[in-house]
């Protein structure tokens, strides 16, 4: 019964940490309009390290090895520095229902770089449900783009790409130097670099900006870059990978749901089947047979 519940708390932790994410892209939609894309791309990281800083004080947490702080800089490239500022980017040109389409493929691509990491080799399943994902992305690009890619949909795929590659390397080293503590020492990485670019970015007039854009801003910095993926990791920690990380397939919807109740953003029926479609394909890539290289056996 024990297990039951920790289990169950498990999967409530997930759809929170899910919850979070999904509120990311209306925030940062919201906050750049009035602070731009470097404060708000990197400006969380900075504010989000005061916070991480007290927790691994508190908490007495070792120094990561040198082997470990070369894998925690690939996550803080993705998770901290690259995706942020992507879709910080994007989401002055997009809307936020169509970067949610885009930002569906994302667990099909961590899983990809898990099995590249693994040394696995993808099943033509997997490879058919990537390109039936990918196909339905860029064709909702170009139906909105009227004919052409943007450049701010270039950007989001990037930002799937890059994220995708942090959060399969951060999954690994997640094993030995604990869930929370990856992204909290990514953070801790990048933050002192940041400084300086959004130092030079900052002005007067930001004291005025509405209060609204303050609260986007501040959600962005203490929940979606760290609160969340601490309830996140706890949650697969807690309720078993497998399990909880079905929750990220709701994960789109979500995000088109916040979009149209807080930015009043129309949700056409295009936007909710192509939705659809990727999630579908996601969830079928996700469990696609690999196999071993050298091996001839495929595992589930």
């Amino acid at each position: 019964m024990q297990r039951d519940k920790r289990e169950k708390f498990g999967l409530l932790l997930g759809l929170v940490g899910v919850i979070c994410f999904s509120l990311t892209l209306p925030s940062t939609s919201i906050a750049v309009e009035y602070f731009g894309t470097t404060v708000v791309g990197l400006g969380r990281t900075v504010v989000a390290a005061i916070l991480v800083a007290v927790v691994l004080i508190v908490r007495k947490e070792k120094l990561p090895s040198p082997r470990q702080f070369k894998s925690l800089l690939i996550v803080a490239v993705g998770a901290v520095l690259g995706f942020p500022l992507l879709t910080s980017w994007a989401m002055e040109f997009l809307p936020v229902s169509h970067g949610a389409v885009e930002l569906a493929l994302l667990p099909l691509a961590t899983t990809g770089f898990a099995m590249f990491r693994a040394k696995e080799i993808p099943s033509l399943k997997f490879w058919i449900s990537s390109i039936i994902g990918s196909l339905a992305v860029i064709v909702y690009a170009l139906h909105l783009g009227f004919g052409q890619l943007q450049f701010a949909d270039l950007a989001l795929l990037a930002a799937v790409i890059i994220l995708g590659l942090s959060y399969a390397e951060g999954g690994i080293l997640a094993k030995e130097l604990g869930s929370w503590q990856v992204i909290a020492w990514a953070i801790m990485i990048g933050a002192p670099f940041f400084v300086i670019p959004v130092g030079l970015n900052l002005t007067t007039e930001m004291l005025n900006v509405p209060i609204h854009a303050w609260i986007s801003f501040i959600y962005l910095a203490v929940v979606s870059q760290f609160l969340a993926y601490v309830a996140w990791y706890s949650g697969m920690a807690m309720g078993g990978i497998a399990r909880v990380s079905q929750i990220q397939y709701l994960q789109p919807f979500l995000m088109i749901l916040f979009a149209a109740a807080f930015l009043n953003e129309s949700i056409t029926l295009f936007t909710l089947v192509i939705a659809v479609i990727v999630v579908f394909s996601v969830i079928l890539g996700k469990n696609a047979p690999v196999s071993k290289k050298g091996s001839v056996s495929e595992k589930n």
